[in-house]
């Protein structure tokens, strides 16, 4: 009864004082801009507040020299985010490469969505077009380089330096250093763990990584860990919290 009541009163933390209390934060910076606006209108996406003004951030403050590098993100969902930053690297002219991965599996493929009557197997699915059309769209002459797998295998691949062909049809060399990263994978410790470490062997000096749902009562408290223990290597200084947690790489 006792664990019912704990994974009870989580759930309503996530799902509803949550969602509340980034609706009423006041000390949160967004990002002004008008076509992140009506993208957010059509582009399906699960996003914090503030997510946007440090998106916008890290692209306009990335090192001078390291345009020659990849920006790597885990975890595409619907391609809100991803299309917010094609859109950004546009805006202030860098030239980076964006490299993505995502397994687009949110159930067992078997289950039912809730109560109704459609599979895990079509929700997977429709996510995935979803998110080919969204980019193919918004990021038109910017596409990045999409590839259909867990984090793990992802940085295996990069690990091996391997040439692979994404689900958009282009072809790129993994590998080599990262100039910056966004994490929004699978939010459990162990993982979110791992995907910090396999970017940090290859992050350059002065690049950033932003963690998704990071801050202290957003329901994830894997993540929020994982937060105390990157300050506590003196390796990161943090370079924003709004409210979301954002880390700028020293050496």
């Amino acid at each position: 009864m006792k664990q019912l009541k704990h994974k009870l009163l989580k759930t309503i933390k996530r799902r509803i004082y949550v969602p509340i209390r980034n609706m009423v934060a006041t000390n949160v910076k967004e990002l002004d801009d008008p076509f992140v606006r009506y993208l957010r209108y059509a582009n399906a996406g699960m996003m914090t507040r503030g997510n946007t003004y440090m998106f916008d951030h890290a692209v306009r403050n990335l090192p001078a020299d390291s345009d020659k590098y990849p920006f790597v993100e885990v975890g595409s969902f619907a391609g809100l985010s991803t299309n917010i930053f094609t859109w950004l690297f546009r805006k202030h002219k860098r030239e980076h490469r964006f490299v993505n991965v995502d397994g687009w599996v949110l159930g067992k493929p078997e289950d039912a969505v809730g109560e109704s009557s459609v599979k895990f197997e079509e929700y997977n699915r429709f996510i995935k077009e979803s998110y080919i059309r969204n980019v193919e769209h918004f990021s038109a002459g910017r596409l990045p380089y999409t590839f259909e797998m867990f984090s793990d295998e992802f940085f295996k691949h990069w690990e091996q330096e391997d040439k692979l062909t994404g689900v958009l049809g282009s072809e790129i060399k993994l590998g080599g250093p990262i100039a910056s990263a966004y994490l929004d994978g699978d939010h459990h410790y162990d993982q979110v763990r791992r995907d910090f470490e396999n970017v940090d062997k290859h992050l350059i000096p002065g690049g950033f990584i932003i963690f998704d749902d990071s801050y202290d009562g957003s329901g994830w408290e894997d993540i929020n860990r994982l937060m105390g223990e990157i300050k506590a290597l003196g390796r990161y200084a943090v370079e924003m919290q709004n409210p979301n947690y954002m880390f700028r790489k020293l050496r």
